[in-house]
């Protein structure tokens, strides 16, 4: 079975909270749990090892640039974390790259910008072919 995580840290927090809103029976939510200052990598490390956990699994990374949750979740081989600023690019980091990982800029998007994001991302299925032997190489 298919679970979507999603984490932020304090910068990502008001957008998370918003996703969590308005997709409340798909996302489970792994913090932070409120705007107080915490370290990006600390949230990124608890998804990427719930994503991990099953190939089936997704999730949504959320700071302020999106830079460093990407940063840190692409640290892990098992690991395919897409930064995005729009909702086309959302459908082709699952499309051409088989990314597990949507990684938004809390700063730096508008909130329906990032719901067409996740509706993108959660909709979009691998293509395959001349993808994964690119996929393969990483």
């Amino acid at each position: 079975m298919k679970k979507i995580f999603i984490a932020s840290d304090h910068a990502g927090y008001d957008l998370k909270q918003i996703l969590l809103n308005q997709f409340p029976q798909i996302l489970t939510n792994l913090g932070t749990n409120s705007d107080q200052s915490v370290d990006y990598p600390d949230f990124a490390h608890i998804l990427v090892n719930e994503v991990k956990s099953s190939s089936n699994n997704l999730g949504i990374l959320i700071c302020g640039s999106g830079v460093g949750m990407s940063i840190a979740a692409n640290r892990d081989p098992n690991i395919r974390a897409g930064l995005v600023h729009n909702a086309e690019i959302a459908k082709l980091v699952r499309q051409h790259n088989d990314a597990n990982v949507l990684v938004l800029p809390g700063r730096f998007i508008d909130v329906q910008e990032a719901i067409k994001c996740v509706e993108n991302f959660l909709n979009t299925e691998f293509e395959s072919g001349r993808h994964k032997k690119r996929i393969d190489k990483i």
